[in-house]
């Protein structure tokens, strides 16, 4: 399924989670809960110099903003490059509006480097 073909969610699912969603990424809200729904993506990691890498990442899908989300991302078909994430649904729900901004604008699938500083866990 392509980014264009996303189909927003209901008025009612993007009203729990507005209030944690920064003003310039409510608009993509219900796009992005409609990615989260799905549960996996698939995308490149831009790499400056060098070769785009392919991922897939998965996700568990919950109900409440405040649940926990754990992500697991692989990158270029590798089990040894096999990484995991876990944050409140809410903020990668955020993280997904981002990355739906920077497909707009780049058209193309990848995470903000939010994310992957949060998947390497450069923020301990």
């Amino acid at each position: 399924m392509s980014m264009d073909e996303l189909k927003p969610v209901n008025k009612e699912q993007t009203t729990v989670y507005a209030p944690y969603i920064q003003l310039r990424g409510r608009n993509l809200l219900p796009y992005a809960l409609s990615l989260y729904q799905k549960g996996a993506l698939e995308g490149c990691r831009k790499i400056e110099y060098s070769n785009n890498i392919p991922f897939v990442a998965t996700w568990n899908i919950t109900t409440l903003p405040s649940d926990m989300t754990r992500c697991l991302i692989q990158f270029d078909a590798n089990p040894e490059l096999t990484y995991e994430v876990m944050m409140a649904s809410f903020e990668f729900v955020s993280l997904l509006t981002e990355l739906l901004e920077g497909y707009k604008r780049y058209r193309r699938i990848d995470f903000p480097q939010t994310f992957y500083h949060k998947l390497l866990r450069a923020d301990d």
